[in-house]
């Protein structure tokens, strides 16, 4: 080194740091980076994900409802490395490659029914955005031209492109971006915890919100409506599970009215509801299945429209063609994921060990319900939603001064320092969702029991 040159400095700041310098994250608050750091994951080990500081926290969303297999997985990442090392990528514009035949043989075997046909795209999104086009397309060439309509619940959460944020039913997610893809009509849940009717008669209650699908579909007319966009079991709000009867109904409806049935299953199927799919736990039968997430337990970016074989026929045509694709939709990498991690699913029998355990994981949360803040514990296999009360009695919920003071300003942070990964949301009443690794057992449920029953006994205070 001459004595003109000096030593490069060294750069002290932590990723987190740095990544509020330059990341823009996805639905974060950043002002309130202001004065802290951006947390930093850096790696994972079964259901337990570690910051860059070394601690250690209990992932119980499963990333964001998709790591089924848990983290670090070998057999993942060695199916990607052999697989960039044969064809590192290529497009299915037109032609094809090994693991996308592949993955699309075996999805198609596993899906119900006659939905044979298999269409990747790089996430759920997109997954929702294809099932909408095409219903539009196929009804087109049927000679149903008026038939583009779509159908979806209230407060449900389909997408955040233009027209998957027009199927999504959560007000706040979208007044920002209006105006939307027009067509896209609500229909109510069926969140039975807050009943508008029928309160206290589960299948009657079912029997409503289905027909409300049928009202609709009068009320926009038969001929305009393409498709119904429903989740086997809702998201957001807080787990919403289908009463008994309603998914029968919706079936019977959709088919008197030539209506496409769409089951949105890309947080519910490959195994969170203990199933391959959702339609198969509760017994309908969709006529498309979107799936994303757990396809490739997140390991790579895969989604997936599954479509009845009868929705291909207009498009076998010569000269006839579904114009619609995407660059990454099939990419052969992520589909060389979702082969291993469907043989791991399936060589583990996680299917069997979510139905075996799903008892035992809601009676460990329901032990919560002697705590007066919690309201009503709700969901399904291992998906499931804690709703947040003021006063149980009356079910009074918070204001919005409590969801930003209690639990955005108090819950949420207190849950990821006592070392929960898990989600606080309060985009219908306030609720916490969780959605652990299919891998986690009984001492998994017993350690989220007792995060929770700290953090939120503390809380209560703080009302």
């Amino acid at each position: 080194m001459s004595a003109t040159e000096q030593p490069a400095a060294t750069d002290t700041r932590t990723l987190g740091d740095r990544a509020r310098d330059h990341l823009w994250l996805h639905f974060a608050q950043h002002g309130g980076y202001a004065d802290s750091e951006i947390p930093v994951i850096v790696r994972g080990d079964g259901p337990y994900v570690y910051d860059e500081r070394g601690k250690r926290y209990f992932d119980g969303l499963a990333g964001l409802f998709a790591v089924q297999v848990g983290h670090g997985r070998d057999q993942l990442a060695e199916a990607a490395a052999r697989q960039t090392k044969q064809l590192a990528y290529f497009p299915l514009w037109s032609h094809a490659h090994p693991s996308a035949v592949e993955l699309a043989e075996r999805v198609a075997a596993q899906a119900p029914g006659d939905l044979n046909r298999v269409f990747f795209t790089g996430g759920g999104g997109e997954a929702v955005e294809s099932a909408w086009k095409l219903a539009k397309q196929y009804f087109k060439k049927t000679g149903k031209p008026n038939k583009h309509k779509v159908i979806s619940r209230s407060l449900a959460y389909h997408g955040t492109s233009q027209g998957a944020l027009s199927i999504t039913g959560i007000p706040g997610a979208k007044q920002d971006f209006e105006p939307l893809v027009p067509s896209a009509i609500k229909v109510p849940n069926t969140n039975f915890y807050r009943a508008p009717v029928h309160a206290d008669d589960h299948e009657a209650f079912g029997a409503w919100a289905a027909d409300e699908i049928a009202r609709a579909i009068e009320r926009e007319g038969p001929d305009t409506v393409a498709a119904v966009f429903l989740e086997p079991l809702q998201n957001t709000g807080g787990c919403f599970p289908p009463p008994p009867g309603y998914w029968q109904r919706v079936r019977e409806i959709c088919t008197a009215y030539d209506v496409l049935l769409v089951s949105d299953e890309v947080i519910c199927a490959f195994g969170r509801l203990g199933h391959d799919f959702g339609a198969n736990r509760y017994g309908y039968q969709p006529d498309i299945i979107n799936v994303a997430k757990g396809l490739t337990s997140g390991y790579a970016p895969l989604g997936a429209m599954i479509a009845d074989e009868r929705l291909m026929q207009p498009f076998l045509v010569d000269g006839s063609s579904f114009t619609h694709g995407s660059t990454y939709g099939g990419h052969p990498v992520a589909c060389a994921v979702a082969l291993a991690n469907l043989d791991l699913i399936e060589s583990e029998d996680l299917y069997g060990q979510v139905r075996a355990n799903e008892a035992n994981f809601r009676a460990t949360l329901e032990k919560l319900l002697d705590l007066p803040i919690v309201g009503d514990v709700r969901g399904a296999g291992y998906f499931y939603g804690i709703e947040l009360v003021k006063d149980k009695a009356t079910k009074e919920t918070f204001t919005a001064d409590d969801a930003e003071r209690v639990l955005r300003g108090h819950v949420s942070p207190a849950l990821f320092e006592a070392g929960l990964y898990c989600r606080a949301d309060d985009r219908a009443e306030p609720v916490i969702q969780l959605s652990p690794p299919l891998i986690c057992t009984q001492e998994h449920f017993d350690e989220v029991e007792q995060i929770l029953r700290s953090v939120l006994t503390d809380a209560w205070t703080k009302l």
